[in-house]
């Protein structure tokens, strides 16, 4: 008798959500795989549902007549507006497993403030700290002008990734606070600002699966935000990934653990917040210390299109142990010792203004790499471009440089109006 399978659906609609779908379609205990509402990449492994995430009613009647077992909430939006807790206060859905924390477990990504306050309070090595909003706006200004720039400013609340700004000069710092709090560049996100102490050093993305208790780590990756060669221009949702990160050795990996991800896991328990699901920990390496930047509460976008091909372990049966808190702690995660390099392909002008609608060709002739989809359509078996971040293409080799030489001869291949890459992604790692 083998094990009974089930149906599983993905929430999302980017490249992440095509890593994982993926990922979790190479497991033998899925029966149906559905990703809602999807894209062009995941059309070709699971079925899209043309559904509106954020209409409750829908979603639940796509969960009960899809005879969901487990359900995948890859972004962050959705966890932070309290999901979760929405579906397992549902009675009609009792034996519905989710992956992702719940609204009180999402604020560590939700709020700054609240992370901050959170690590400060349970001695976490973070930048120092000062929080402000529109009734003190003259008392920001002026901390301003008693430290040194640059000066790290960010919106409390979630803004895409965009809503981090570091500036060189006083008078920046100042439109930028300006723009935030003032103006309501980010809407309710930017109620409250955070001006953070300035930190110099390698940035890494640390992943881990957890069920409150225990936890796996996921393989590491370090991602290229800023849209510019050299890590200039500005910032955007990620212009490619690689992994693992070379400077993390075993030593530095075990101060990790026992100075964030510990602590970290044992401040929720203390607080009674629960936490199960997947934990993304952006960190910077100070003088060969750790220190946390932000927490995540979900998989990171580019990094999934990374870490996912290097697991060599079937991540569903893992969920689905974590998830029933049976055999977790015991479970073995193996991740390949081959390093993997992911290069996105934009549309020139991201992230402010580009255009979309443009024909792409090449996909079929990509050899040795996956293809992960975003902002990318599929009408009349012509692929279209639809987006910002059109395409992650992801390939794997014995070391970092042949995976990133395989991931641009990938990329070398994909043709539309517009194109845009990055062409030095992993050049910093490559000694």
């Amino acid at each position: 008798m083998g094990k009974k399978k089930v149906n599983v659906l993905i929430i999302g609609s980017g490249g992440r959500e095509h890593a994982i779908a993926w990922k979790i379609n190479q497991s033998q205990l899925l029966n149906k795989l559905y990703v809602a509402p999807g894209n062009s990449g995941t059309h070709n492994i699971a079925k899209n549902l043309n559904i509106n995430i954020d209409n409750y009613g829908e979603l639940k009647n796509s969960i009960v007549k899809n005879n969901i077992s487990l359900l995948i909430i890859g972004p962050e939006v959705p966890l932070v507006r309290g999901l979760h807790d929405k579906l397992a206060d549902d009675d009609d859905l009792g034996g519905l497993k989710v992956i992702g924390p719940k609204k009180e477990g999402a604020m560590l990504e939700g709020s700054k403030l609240f992370a901050k306050n959170f690590m400060q309070k349970h001695n976490i090595p973070t930048a120092n700290f000062k929080s402000f909003n529109a009734t003190n706006i003259l008392a920001a200004k002026k901390y301003l002008e008693q430290n040194q720039p640059p000066f790290v400013i960010k919106a409390d609340g979630l803004a895409a990734g965009k809503g981090v700004f570091i500036c060189q000069e006083l008078s920046h710092a100042s439109k930028i606070i300006d723009e935030i709090v003032i103006d309501g560049k980010f809407g309710v996100s930017g109620n409250n600002i955070v001006i953070e102490q300035f930190l110099d050093g390698p940035e890494l993305s640390v992943f881990i699966l957890t069920d409150g208790d225990n936890y796996k780590l996921l393989p590491s990756a370090k991602d290229y935000k800023r849209v510019g060669e050299g890590d200039t221009g500005l910032n955007t949702g990620g212009m490619g990934a690689i992994s693992p990160v070379p400077f993390l050795n075993d030593s530095f990996m075990q101060k990790i653990k026992d100075r964030i991800i510990a602590p970290t896991l044992m401040g929720l328990k203390k607080e009674k917040i629960e936490y199960s699901g997947f934990m993304f920990f952006g960190l910077i390496k100070v003088n060969g210390n750790p220190f946390v930047i932000e927490y995540n509460v979900r998989l990171g976008d580019p990094e999934t299109q990374v870490i996912m091909p290097r697991i060599k372990s079937d991540l569903l049966c893992l969920l689905l142990k974590m998830s029933a808190g049976k055999m977790f702690a015991q479970s073995q995660l193996d991740i390949s010792s081959q390093a993997a390099a992911s290069v996105i392909i934009a549309s020139k002008g991201y992230p402010e203004s580009y255009t979309t609608g443009h024909r792409l060709r090449g996909i079929e002739i990509v050899e040795d790499c996956s293809i992960f989809h975003a902002g990318l359509k599929l009408l009349n078996k012509e692929y279209l471009t639809s987006g910002g971040r059109v395409l992650a293409i992801t390939a794997c080799s014995k070391n970092l440089s042949s995976a990133v030489q395989k991931s641009y001869e990938g990329v070398g291949k994909i043709q539309f109006e517009n194109i845009y890459f990055r062409k030095d992604i992993g050049e910093d790692m490559i000694k």
